[in-house]
């Protein structure tokens, strides 16, 4: 649990910069009507738990304060109110005793937090309404009208599907979470009608969260059909002898009244006599040192930073206490954190900074910053370049911070407005060259303090940096990575970019890139950017990373993330770089054959697509498309979306193609060709580096959920394999002479870790034997002896095997089979009875999931999942396959990232010459001398099998060829 000092920013505040147009243009007499219990929830699920100073919880307290200081702010809202639920029993509750019965209770960790998020609301001097015998919305709808029958328009701060009746007429919503307005469209979107027949429909669906009953076997889409149809409900049960279809016909006829009886139940009271006057939901003056006083006795330091700035800005800054330093659950002693970010002068006398960051522009000034960060021990440090390809762009500056406020910029790259550079002495530059450096000049002095092994140097995604140094003869060691930080701390919570993290932890916006290059046709590259401005900007980068290196690696202790960081994430940044750094070789000629057959094999399709149709158009328009297959040819299954065209993915066409409609799989064919030429055998010519004759692509190391790597620019990670195309891509990828490729892969690993994880003793058992997994699992679902098995029965196993995994359904399963959802569910039951121990785990795993948000690998990674609280039943279902395959995909990328970190240094003991090029989820690919091929095969597979300790055996296979298809 961590302490409140230490994430004082919420997840749940959207980004001011995108609400501010919205906001001016907002009347000043607007209202604005939040939702308290959902800002409430959602700030308590959206932070992790963490305590004040006397244990008391308060990370919901945390968030709402957050979301309603940013609403007050974003907003300039004048006219607020927070309307809050008083007790659970209302009048609905009169005549329908059971409505909301089934609700749970609060968790015992929120329930101390109602009444402090109440003062929360009273210290910000916001209206705050509740009124016994009512819901907060009927209270929403009662002032919404007020104010609409005053001409003023309304905004409803909630995402709540309940409210959403009241759209319309200058009544909008805001989703506070997703920074998103909700209109009549959205509500349309989401229910099939208009908001004024929302009522409609969510009384004939029902809602089993609130116990409303509505009508068996009617959901929102056969719901909103109906209404759609009849106009409303009462006419629609009027008329309900009319229905075609048996079933719904006696369902309405039987149940009209629980119909009725749900409308009353959904309909807002929108004349509620309100306990406080309209005209008195006004934001008053806060008392400053009553607002201080509050946010100081929970302990949050950030925002009280940010209200003390805002209060200086007006000067009239109240005095206070510090802020008592709140403490985790654990125990462990809070560790501090950064102010609210303000470039401010720099604290050193002798860098005479004068309120603003240092332009270095000699060898003295250069000189003192590089004997201060001696002194201090870190250096946040930041390369600026005039591109992202880290193999091939041009160094323009560096960036240093040695403490907070205390940050340079150093140029190196440089150009005036007609393309001058200064070169060698600054004494002979031409007068329109910006003065700096000579790039020479500032690498040999920089050299020996960043390879230093006694100072810490800090960056935010410094496998680029580790590039750009490197590419000029420097080893960047040893380091710190503030987005590798944040990974760990809160993989799935957020993204982990800078500035977004600036924003979540310091509570301050940076300068962005657009702000100082421009943008489309205007925007210039870095080193034509003048040097007022890429000082304000790069040094500002270094200064925010070190701030959040303070707010960020304090956490890795008391939320127990040290050793997944220091062990496996840290380790991991060079050794991508270097990986990076060295490409893979690529034949163009190939691929410029490959182009060229998949060109003639599309024409040919296309060909064949038009002679179905009886007529040419254009196969790559899916509204083209839509209209051939169901306008004209009147197959079963389009339908229109809003725009009024057909739709035409891959899940409305693969049905058609299984019933078989020949004209849709040509279709689908002709994408899959397209696809890969566009993709690949076009776009890879054009990603071949002239000077290397290789790919350099990049590895995401912190996007996805579970901590596998991601590859971009090229993605070379979703190449096809088992299609003969895919395999023919592969030919393109070719070792430099008097070399060849090695591919070792795991086998089976995430079905070695389903076995672990889960216990499965069957599994286990087989794997040590080394018995034949599929055949085994056939053996022990189908009931057939391992001598009689055939393959189409052990095919039916591995699917069912591997599809476990992923939580595949029954219909998934049958298409993929190519049987019913009925039989397909009928193999997943026995293979879950028979394996009892994976049914037990899976539940275990979605269970500790729902009470902490988040699923653990077996190497202690935190995965958080959102949605799985969802009242949806098809996103929560969704929620819980991946807290499923979380862990488990989770664990496997952490093996093989251990390997990876492992295999360099074990081939320069052993004296090979072998260098990593690419990691494909269970795969690495190296390239290695001819004559090393079998020794170093060797040497990698052990190091891949012993990654991991298991009660199975991790098994790793080995191939090798001049390309990598013959490797793999």
């Amino acid at each position: 649990m961590t302490d409140a000092s230490q994430t004082d920013a919420s997840p749940a505040a959207p980004p001011a910069a995108s609400v501010e147009p919205a906001a001016a243009a907002k009347p000043a007499d607007a209202l604005y009507l939040v939702d308290g219990s959902g800002f409430i929830f959602r700030a308590f699920h959206a932070i992790p738990p963490l305590t004040r100073s006397d244990g008391t919880p308060v990370n919901a307290v945390m968030g709402f304060t957050n979301m309603l200081m940013k609403l007050l702010a974003d907003h300039h809202a004048e006219a607020v109110a927070v309307i809050f639920d008083s007790k659970r029993l209302t009048f609905r509750n009169d005549f329908y005793p059971d409505y909301k019965a089934h609700r749970p209770e609060p968790p015992e960790e929120l329930k101390p937090q109602f009444g402090i998020i109440r003062e929360a609301v009273e210290a910000f001097c916001v209206p705050s309404i509740e009124l016994e015998g009512f819901e907060a919305d009927d209270l929403i709808a009662t002032y919404a009208r007020l104010a609409r029958e005053q001409g003023r328009p309304v905004t409803i701060v909630s995402s709540d599907k309940d409210l959403m009746q009241l759209v319309g007429d200058g009544v909008g919503m805001l989703d506070p979470m997703k920074n998103k307005t909700i209109g009549v469209e959205e509500v349309f979107e989401k229910f099939g009608v208009t908001p004024d027949k929302v009522v409609d429909v969510q009384a004939l669906a029902g809602d089993p969260i609130d116990n409303v009953p509505g009508v068996p076997g009617i959901g929102v889409k056969t719901a909103a059909q109906l209404i759609g149809e009849y106009g409303d409900l009462e006419a629609l049960l009027e008329r309900a002898g009319e229905i075609k279809q048996p079933k719904r016909r006696q369902a309405l006829i039987d149940n009209a009244e629980l119909a009725r009886v749900s409308k009353r139940l959904v309909k807002l009271d929108d004349h509620v006599e309100v306990p406080t006057p309209l005209e008195d939901l006004k934001v008053r003056e806060p008392d400053h040192e009553k607002l201080l006083g509050f946010l100081r006795q929970q302990g949050f330091r950030s925002i009280i930073t940010r209200v003390e700035n805002e209060i200086r800005a007006d000067g009239r800054l109240v005095d206070g206490a510090s802020a008592p330093q709140p403490t985790a659950s654990t125990g462990e002693a809070a560790t501090g954190e950064a102010p609210a970010l303000s470039p401010t002068a720099n604290p050193r006398a002798q860098f005479d900074g004068k309120g603003s960051y240092e332009l270095v522009q000699t060898a003295e000034a250069l000189d003192r910053w590089i004997a201060a960060a001696y002194e201090a021990g870190t250096l946040a440090v930041d390369t600026e370049t005039d591109s992202l390809t880290a193999c091939s762009c041009k160094l323009v500056g560096i960036s240093m911070a040695v403490e907070q406020g205390a940050a340079c910029y150093i140029p190196v790259g440089h150009v005036g407005p007609d393309g001058a550079k200064a070169e060698g002495s600054l004494d002979l530059v031409p007068s329109d060259a910006p003065k700096q450096l000579p790039v020479d000049e500032v690498v040999a002095k920089l050299k020996p303090l960043l390879e230093d092994p006694t100072v810490l140097k800090i960056g935010h995604n410094l496998k680029f940096d580790i590039q750009v140094f490197g590419s000029h003869g420097i080893r960047l060691a040893p380091i710190d990575d503030t987005m590798l930080l944040s990974y760990v701390l809160e993989t799935g919570l957020h993204g982990h970019g800078m500035d977004e993290l600036a924003k979540l932890h310091c509570g301050y916006t940076p300068i962005t890139y657009d702000q100082v290059t421009g943008t489309g046709k205007s925007r210039v590259t870095f080193d034509r950017v003048a040097l007022d401005k890429a000082t304000e900007y790069a040094a500002e980068d270094a200064d925010v990373t070190l701030r959040l290196h303070h707010a960020l690696k304090p956490r890795l202790v008391p939320e127990r993330m040290i050793t997944l960081y220091e062990t496996i994430e840290r380790p991991l940044i060079p050794v991508v770089a270097d990986m990076e750094a060295e490409g893979i070789l690529v034949d163009r000629a190939v691929l410029s054959d490959l182009s060229r057959d998949l060109g003639a094999r599309l024409a040919e399709l296309e060909t064949e697509v038009h002679r179905l149709a009886g007529h040419p158009f254009n196969v790559g328009s899916p509204k083209q498309l839509g209209e051939v297959l169901f306008a004209e040819m009147g197959l079963a299954g389009g339908k229109k979306g809003k725009t009024g065209a057909y739709s035409t993915d891959s899940a409305t066409l693969e049905p058609l193609a299984e019933q078989g409609h020949d004209i849709v799989q040509k279709v689908l064919d002709w994408r899959q060709l397209a696809k890969l030429k566009s993709t690949y055998t076009d776009s890879l010519q054009q990603q071949i580096d002239q000077k290397t004759g290789r790919v350099h692509t990049s590895f995401a190391l912190a996007i996805t959920g579970t901590g596998r790597l991601s590859s971009t620019d090229p993605n070379l990670q979703n190449i096809p394999i088992r299609t003969e195309e895919g395999r023919k891509i592969r030919r393109a990828f070719i070792a430099k002479p008097g070399h060849v490729l090695l591919s070792v892969d795991y086998s089976q690993i995430e079905l070695r870790l389903v076995a672990e994880m889960a216990g499965i003793e069957a599994l286990k058992l087989a794997f040590r034997e080394g018995i034949d997994i599929h055949a085994m699992t056939a053996s022990q679902v189908f009931g057939v002896p391992l001598d009689q098995m055939t393959g189409e029965i052990r095919r039916k196993a591995k699917a069912i095997n591997f599809g476990i995994i992923y939580g595949i359904s029954g219909f998934g399963l049958g298409r993929q089979l190519g049987i019913s959802a009925g039989e397909a569910n009928a193999f997943i039951k026995t293979y879950l009875e028979r394996f009892s121990e994976l049914a037990a785990f899976m539940d275990r795993t979605k269970e500790f999931c729902r009470r902490n948000g988040y699923v653990t690998t077996l190497f202690g990674r935190r995965c958080h999942i959102q949605g799985i609280a969802e009242k949806n039943p098809a996103r929560r279902q969704f929620a819980e396959r991946q807290a499923i395959n979380a862990p488990i995909q989770g664990t496997a990328a952490d093996i093989i990232k251990r390997a990876m970190i492992r295999i360099p240094p074990a081939l320069a003991d052993a004296g090979l010459k072998g260098r990593m090029l690419l990691q494909v989820h269970d795969e690495l690919v190296l390239e290695v001398p001819e004559a090393e091929a079998a020794k170093t095969a060797d040497l990698v597979r052990q190091t891949m099998e012993a990654a991991a300790s298991l009660g199975v055996p991790l098994v790793a296979e080995a191939g090798t060829g001049h390309s990598w298809a013959e490797a793999h």
